[in-house]
Protein backbone atom coordinates (compact mmCIF):
# COMPACT_ATOMS: atom_id res chain seq x y z
CA UNK A 1 0.00 0.00 0.00
CA UNK A 2 1.34 3.43 -0.93
CA UNK A 3 1.16 6.30 1.51
CA UNK A 4 1.22 9.76 0.00
CA UNK A 5 1.39 13.05 1.84
CA UNK A 6 -2.25 13.74 0.95
CA UNK A 7 -3.36 10.43 2.47
CA UNK A 8 -1.46 11.18 5.67
CA UNK A 9 -2.98 14.68 5.84
CA UNK A 10 -6.43 13.21 5.18
CA UNK A 11 -6.06 10.90 8.18
CA UNK A 12 -5.50 13.98 10.35
CA UNK A 13 -8.61 15.72 9.00
CA UNK A 14 -7.29 18.05 6.29
CA UNK A 15 -10.45 18.52 4.18
CA UNK A 16 -8.64 19.44 0.95
CA UNK A 17 -6.42 16.36 1.23
CA UNK A 18 -9.44 14.20 2.04
CA UNK A 19 -11.21 15.41 -1.09
CA UNK A 20 -8.12 14.90 -3.26
CA UNK A 21 -7.56 11.42 -1.80
CA UNK A 22 -11.17 10.48 -2.59
CA UNK A 23 -10.78 11.66 -6.19
CA UNK A 24 -7.50 9.72 -6.53
CA UNK A 25 -9.19 6.59 -5.20
CA UNK A 26 -12.07 7.03 -7.66
CA UNK A 27 -9.61 7.42 -10.54
CA UNK A 28 -7.69 4.34 -9.47
CA UNK A 29 -10.99 2.44 -9.39
CA UNK A 30 -11.76 3.62 -12.93
CA UNK A 31 -8.39 2.42 -14.18
CA UNK A 32 -8.90 -0.96 -12.52
CA UNK A 33 -12.45 -1.25 -13.89
CA UNK A 34 -11.34 -0.86 -17.52
CA UNK A 35 -11.22 -4.51 -18.37
CA UNK A 36 -11.53 -3.97 -22.08
CA UNK A 37 -8.67 -3.70 -24.49
CA UNK A 38 -7.84 -0.35 -26.02
CA UNK A 39 -10.05 0.78 -28.88
CA UNK A 40 -7.71 3.37 -30.43
CA UNK A 41 -4.50 5.27 -29.72
CA UNK A 42 -3.02 8.68 -30.44
CA UNK A 43 0.51 9.91 -29.81
CA UNK A 44 -0.05 10.45 -26.07
CA UNK A 45 -3.47 8.95 -25.32
CA UNK A 46 -5.35 5.68 -25.30
CA UNK A 47 -9.08 5.57 -26.00
CA UNK A 48 -11.24 2.80 -24.57
CA UNK A 49 -14.67 2.60 -26.15
CA UNK A 50 -17.85 0.59 -26.39
CA UNK A 51 -21.54 1.10 -26.99
CA UNK A 52 -24.34 0.75 -24.50
CA UNK A 53 -28.13 0.96 -24.48
CA UNK A 54 -30.15 2.43 -21.65
CA UNK A 55 -33.91 2.83 -21.84
CA UNK A 56 -33.99 2.74 -25.63
CA UNK A 57 -31.22 5.33 -26.00
CA UNK A 58 -27.83 4.35 -27.35
CA UNK A 59 -24.46 5.70 -26.24
CA UNK A 60 -20.85 5.37 -27.28
CA UNK A 61 -18.93 5.38 -24.02
CA UNK A 62 -15.33 6.57 -24.28
CA UNK A 63 -12.60 6.81 -21.68
CA UNK A 64 -9.44 8.66 -22.67
CA UNK A 65 -6.33 7.96 -20.60
CA UNK A 66 -3.16 9.96 -21.17
CA UNK A 67 -2.08 13.56 -21.53
CA UNK A 68 -5.50 14.82 -22.72
CA UNK A 69 -6.79 17.29 -20.12
CA UNK A 70 -9.96 19.32 -20.45
CA UNK A 71 -12.65 21.10 -18.48
CA UNK A 72 -15.57 22.35 -20.53
CA UNK A 73 -19.23 23.21 -20.56
CA UNK A 74 -19.38 23.34 -24.37
CA UNK A 75 -19.53 19.59 -25.07
CA UNK A 76 -17.46 17.57 -27.52
CA UNK A 77 -17.65 15.97 -30.95
CA UNK A 78 -16.28 12.62 -32.03
CA UNK A 79 -15.86 12.12 -35.77
CA UNK A 80 -15.56 8.52 -36.90
CA UNK A 81 -14.05 7.89 -40.32
CA UNK A 82 -14.42 4.44 -41.67
CA UNK A 83 -14.72 2.35 -44.75
CA UNK A 84 -17.41 4.15 -46.79
CA UNK A 85 -18.77 6.33 -43.97
CA UNK A 86 -18.17 9.43 -41.86
CA UNK A 87 -20.13 9.74 -38.64
CA UNK A 88 -20.21 12.69 -36.22
CA UNK A 89 -21.31 12.07 -32.64
CA UNK A 90 -22.16 14.77 -30.10
CA UNK A 91 -21.43 14.35 -26.42
CA UNK A 92 -24.31 13.37 -24.20
CA UNK A 93 -23.48 16.11 -21.69
CA UNK A 94 -22.00 19.53 -22.36
CA UNK A 95 -20.14 19.72 -19.05
CA UNK A 96 -17.31 17.34 -18.14
CA UNK A 97 -13.68 17.44 -17.03
CA UNK A 98 -10.58 15.31 -16.85
CA UNK A 99 -9.36 13.84 -13.59
CA UNK A 100 -5.68 13.48 -12.76
CA UNK A 101 -4.33 10.29 -11.29
CA UNK A 102 -1.13 10.52 -9.29
CA UNK A 103 -0.92 6.74 -9.37
CA UNK A 104 -0.68 6.56 -13.13
CA UNK A 105 0.60 10.14 -13.72
CA UNK A 106 -2.10 10.53 -16.38
CA UNK A 107 -5.45 12.21 -16.93
CA UNK A 108 -8.65 10.24 -17.32
CA UNK A 109 -11.61 11.65 -19.19
CA UNK A 110 -14.94 9.91 -19.67
CA UNK A 111 -17.17 11.24 -22.41
CA UNK A 112 -20.42 9.60 -23.47
CA UNK A 113 -21.68 10.30 -26.98
CA UNK A 114 -25.19 9.95 -28.34
CA UNK A 115 -25.44 7.42 -31.15
CA UNK A 116 -28.41 6.25 -33.18
CA UNK A 117 -29.39 2.58 -33.11
CA UNK A 118 -28.69 2.26 -36.85
CA UNK A 119 -25.12 3.56 -36.32
CA UNK A 120 -24.18 1.28 -33.40
CA UNK A 121 -22.81 -1.36 -35.79
CA UNK A 122 -20.41 1.25 -37.24
CA UNK A 123 -18.74 1.70 -33.83
CA UNK A 124 -16.41 -1.22 -34.49
CA UNK A 125 -12.59 -1.24 -34.57
CA UNK A 126 -12.64 -3.22 -37.80
CA UNK A 127 -14.82 -0.66 -39.60
CA UNK A 128 -13.24 2.58 -38.30
CA UNK A 129 -9.95 3.92 -39.65
CA UNK A 130 -9.67 7.02 -37.43
CA UNK A 131 -11.48 8.93 -34.70
CA UNK A 132 -11.12 12.67 -34.14
CA UNK A 133 -12.08 14.09 -30.76
CA UNK A 134 -12.78 17.84 -30.77
CA UNK A 135 -13.25 19.75 -27.52
CA UNK A 136 -12.90 23.51 -27.30
CA UNK A 137 -9.77 24.26 -29.34
CA UNK A 138 -8.21 20.85 -28.75
CA UNK A 139 -8.26 18.10 -31.34
CA UNK A 140 -6.94 14.58 -30.83
CA UNK A 141 -6.73 12.10 -33.69
CA UNK A 142 -6.85 8.42 -32.78
CA UNK A 143 -6.03 5.44 -34.98
CA UNK A 144 -7.78 2.15 -34.30
CA UNK A 145 -5.71 -0.83 -33.28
Amino acid sequence: MKFGLNKIRAVFGDKQSMKQTQVENQIDDIIKSIDEEAFAISEQNVLFGRTSELGGYYYAITIIVGSFKIKTNKGAKLVLKGHNFDLTLNSDMDEFESNHSNASKRHITRIDFQIEKKDVAKFDKKKITSLTLSVKKQEVVFKTL
